[in-house]
C-alpha cells in the first residue's frame, strides 16, 4: 500500500532502505517508543505503532516481531496513536481526525468513533483519563489566518472529542501567519494527566503539571539564538521558509524508578534529517542521555532497564508482510449496483478475478490524472486474472456522464450516486481497494501517487495474478 504524503506539509515521515541493525531481545524484551517520525503506544503488551506508508496500524510483540495489523478505510494515513481506555487507541490522521480503533478480540480492528479536528490539523495524546491536542507537526500550511494571541496551545478534550479545558497560550511570531508554524509540537500525556509538550522549531520541552502550571522547562543549547522563521525571497511560485525543525515527537516509556522517563525524537540539523533522542527525567526535565541517531536508525526502543536500542523501522515492518495472504479481510460491504446502461453489477461477479475497485468524481482533480493510468493498467492484463470497477460518487449524473465521455474508460462504471463515502467510509477521492481472487483486501490505496505509485501497482497485481 501507498499513501501520498502531500507538499504542504513541513514534516513528513522518511523512510530508508532496509539494513538490519537489531540487537538481540534482552531478557523481558523491547518496548517501542518510535517508529520512523511517530510515536509508538503500548497497550495489552503490544506495542502499537502507525504505519502511515500503508495506511496501517501494526502491533509488535516484546521481541519487536509483527503479531497484529489493523487497517480501516478511516485510517488513510495515521501519524501517532496513543491509549484510551484498557483496549482502544486513538489515532491520529495526518489530517487532523482522532480516530478511536477497538483492539480487542473479535471486534479488533473496529472503529468506534472518530472526531474533527479542533485546528486545522491536530496531534492527539492521552493519559490519566484526559485526551488532549496540539497543532500537529506532521501537517503544517506554511500559511494559516492569524490566530488571538488568547488561542490555547494545548487543547483538553473529552473522550469524544469535544473541547472541556486548555493549557497554555499561543506564542505570537514576528509574521502573524506563521502562528500554525510555530505552535505546532509534538505531545504526550503522563498516567497522572501531566502534559508534555514540544515545539516543532523551537529548542524547547515543557512540562505541564496536571492543575495547568509549568513544571519545568528543559532546552538542549542547539542554537546560539533562536529566530523565529521567516519568509526567503520566493523561487517562481514556490514558498520558502527558513526555519530548523528541532522537535519531532514524544514518548514515555515504561521508567526505572524513582519518577519516570520523558523520550524526544528531535534533530541535530535544521531539515530534522539527522535524528536524536533526548533521555529527560520526567519529574525535573533533566537531560539523562542524548543517543544520535544513524541515517538507518529509524525505529527506537527501550528495555526493561530503560536502556534505548534502535533499529531500522523498514526491517521491523518487512516481518509483517510473510503471513499477510493468510490474514486478509474481506472487502465489505459487498455492493450491488448499476452500470450506465442500468444493469445491475456485483461485487461477487468479480470475484474469480484480481479486482481494483476504484472510487471517484467528476470534481475530483486527482481523479482525472489516475483515470489513464488505470486505462494502461487495464490493458495490460488478461479479463480472465484483472478487473477494474470505476465507482462513481457523483450527485449529478450529467457531470459524471460528461467525465465518462471526456476519458472513455475501458472498464466497467458503477454508479454511486454520492453514497459511497457514507457507506464506506473513506476520507477523500480517488480511493482504491485492491482484492484478491477471493474477495479479499489486499491493500487500499488513497490519493493519487502517481506514476511510480503504478508501476508498484502493476508489479503487486502481476505477482497476484500469478499466485496459486
Amino acid at each position: 500500500m501507498r499513501r501520498v504524503l502531500g507538499g504542504s506539509a513541513v514534516l513528513v515521515a522518511a523512510l530508508f532502505g532496509c539494513r538490519p541493525t537489531a540487537p538481540p531481545p534482552p531478557p523481558g524484551g523491547f518496548t517501542l517508543l518510535f517508529l520512523d517520525r511517530s510515536p509508538a503506544a503500548s497497550l495489552g503488551g503490544l506495542s502499537w505503532a502507525p504505519d502511515p506508508e500503508h495506511g496501517r496500524l501494526l502491533a509488535f510483540d516484546r521481541e519487536l516481531r509483527v503479531t497484529r495489523r489493523i487497517s480501516n478505510p478511516r485510517l488513510a494515513t495515521p501519524m501517532a496513536v496513543t491509549p484510551l481506555g484498557r483496549t482502544e487507541l486513538l489515532v491520529t490522521e495526518r489530517t487532523g481526525e482522532g480516530v478511536v480503533v477497538d483492539t480487542a478480540g473479535g471486534r479488533g480492528g473496529r472503529v468506534v468513533r472518530e472526531w474533527e479536528s479542533p485546528d486545522i490539523a491536530s496531534l492527539y495524546a492521552a493519559g490519566g483519563g484526559r485526551v488532549v491536542a496540539t497543532r500537529s507537526p506532521y501537517y503544517v500550511p506554511q500559511l494559516g489566518a492569524p490566530e488571538p494571541d488568547t488561542a490555547p496551545l494545548v487543547r483538553i478534550l473529552d473522550t469524544l472529542g469535544r473541547p472541556t479545558g486548555r493549557l497554555g497560550t499561543i506564542r505570537r511570531p514576528a509574521t502573524p501567519l506563521l502562528d500554525y508554524v510555530v505552535n505546532a509540537g509534538a505531545v504526550a500525556v503522563g498516567p497522572d494527566g501531566a502534559v508534555y509538550y514540544a515545539p516543532l522549531v523551537r529548542d524547547e520541552i515543557r512540562k505541564y503539571a496536571p492543575g495547568g502550571q509549568v513544571s519545568w522547562t528543559t532546552k538542549r543549547g542547539l542554537f546560539r539564538n533562536e529566530p523565529d522563521p521567516e519568509f526567503l525571497p520566493g523561487k517562481g511560485a514556490e514558498l520558502r521558509l527558513k526555519k530548523a525543525l528541532v522537535n519531532v515527537a514524544l514518548a514515555l516509556g515504561p521508567p526505572p524508578p524513582p519518577g519516570g522517563r520523558v523520550y524526544a525524537l528531535g534533530s541535530d540539523d535544521s531539515a530534522a534529517t539527522r535524528l536524536r533522542v533526548d533521555v529527560l527525567d520526567a519529574t525535573t526535565g533533566a537531560i539523562l542521555a542524548t543517543r544520535h541517531l544513524g541515517p538507518r536508525e529509524t525505529a527506537v526502543a527501550v528495555d526493561a532497564s530503560g536502556a534505548l536500542a534502535v533499529f531500522d523501522a523498514d526491517s521491523l515492518v518487512a516481518s509483517a508482510v510473510g503471513s499477510a495472504a493468510a490474514t486478509r479481510e474481506l472487502f465489505t460491504p459487498a455492493f450491488a449496483l448499476p452500470d450506465l446502461a442500468g444493469n445491475t453489477v456485483t461485487l461477487a461477479g468479480f470475484r474469480g478475478k484480481v479486482t481494483l475497485v476504484n472510487f471517484w468524481a467528476s470534481w475530483c482533480d486527482p481523479c482525472r490524472e489516475e483515470f489513464p493510468h488505470m486505462a494502461e493498467l487495464y490493458r495490460e492484463f488478461d479479463r480472465k486474472d484483472f478487473e477494474i470497477a470505476g465507482v462513481s460518487d457523483d450527485v449529478d449524473a450529467g457531470k459524471m456522464l460528461a467525465f465518462v465521455l471526456k476519458y472513455r474508460p475501458p472498464f466497467p462504471i458503477l454508479v454511486g450516486g454520492g453514497r459511497m463515502k457514507e457507506v464506506y467510509h473513506y476520507r477523500g477521492l480517488p480511493y482504491s481497494v485492491l482484492l484478491d481472487r477471493q474477495g479479499r483486501v489486499i491493500e487500499r490505496i488513497f490519493g493519487f501517487g502517481g506514476a511510480d505509485e503504478f508501476r508498484t501497482l502493476r508489479q503487486t497485481i502481476a505477482n497476484e495474478v500469478r499466485a496459486p
